[in-house]
């Protein structure tokens, strides 16, 4: 993008030098997207609309959420990376869509540190391991000790690339056998484990909080950092099973490689500011998340990293790259 285009879109947003002539004025006008590259009800969708309307506030302009579930996140991803790069179009980058797909798929059709940038971060995430309120074990120690008495009778539902490692991860860890069943959403899978259809689910804190709340699942555990301390009796898988390091999740805000720095900066300073003011960060904090300030250069430092990390969780637990 030439950056008299660059200049026309800040000058759009506050705090920005006033800007004049028809390209300002249409720029200020064009909504502000956030796709999402998985269905409505997950954690993805959750802290996308929370930070559009962050954003809304903030900017003056319309920030719409557009849910573009498919291939285990690629459609979404793929529409993104075709957008232009003025910051008009943003993804919401999670951990399958920017660390774990690149050591499940030989020909992803995108390359997540060459395409895109990180602009923010909603902070580390936990992840319940979710059964049925009446599942007759009531404890980690017992779900194990059922899956192996009756190896791969018991299922466990993946809708995207982390709770599919998450699982496959614990199975080997525990030494047990479990047959994974796919869903395109989370809220497939969760209906299904509601009606008895799966025995267990892997999933972050965001989405799974409503459920442990209302009864209508429960927790055997969560992978954390620490016990949540809405939950300090929950007990941490990694408590039973030390080598289990798999991080809980991330969700963060990424845009094409090509956007200007300083689009990126200014994108990462509000984002920053989003989810460490109330009442984002409250409601991030009771999900269990831990919203901080992160610097662009810290983002990619992290994205490297935590990548190479899923390539090693990928061979541990065996999985077939597709």
């Amino acid at each position: 993008m030439q950056r008299r285009h660059c200049l026309a879109w800040l000058a759009g947003l506050p705090f920005a030098a006033t800007a004049t002539g028809a390209a300002q004025t249409q720029d200020k006008d064009k909504p502000i997207q956030i796709i999402v590259p998985f269905g409505p009800g997950g954690s993805g969708d959750i802290s996308a609309r929370m930070l559009a309307e962050f954003l809304t506030r903030k900017t003056g302009r319309a920030v719409v959420v557009d849910n573009r579930p498919g291939g285990n996140g690629i459609i979404g991803v793929e529409a993104v990376r075709n957008a232009p790069a003025d910051g008009s179009v943003l993804l919401l980058a999670t951990t399958s869509t920017h660390l774990a797909n690149p050591s499940l798929f030989r020909k992803l059709p995108y390359d997540p540190g060459k395409d895109f940038r990180l602009v923010g971060s909603f902070g580390p995430g936990s992840t319940y391991m979710l059964v049925r309120p009446d599942a007759p074990y009531k404890t980690l120690q017992e779900f194990v000790a059922a899956a192996k008495k009756a190896p791969g009778s018991i299922n466990y539902g993946h809708f995207n690339a982390t709770s599919k490692v998450t699982g496959a991860l614990f199975a080997h860890e525990a030494g047990i056998e479990l047959a994974p069943i796919p869903y395109k959403q989370v809220s497939q899978a969760m209906s299904e484990l509601i009606a008895g259809q799966i025995q267990v689910v892997f999933t972050d804190t965001v989405a799974g909080d409503a459920f442990v709340a209302s009864g209508q699942l429960r927790a055997l555990a969560v992978h954390s950092d620490a016990r949540l301390k809405r939950y300090p009796a929950l007990p941490l898988i990694a408590e039973t099973y030390p080598k289990f390091t798999i991080r809980g999740g991330f969700l963060g805000i990424a845009v094409p490689a090509a956007t200007p720095v300083e689009i990126q900066q200014k994108l990462n300073t509000w984002i920053n500011e989003a989810v460490t003011t109330d009442p984002i960060r409250s409601r991030l904090e009771g999900f269990a998340f831990a919203p901080a300030k992160v610097s662009l250069a810290d983002l990619a430092t992290f994205e490297r990293q935590e990548r190479e990390k899923w390539k090693g969780y990928v061979d541990i637990a065996k999985l077939e790259v597709q």
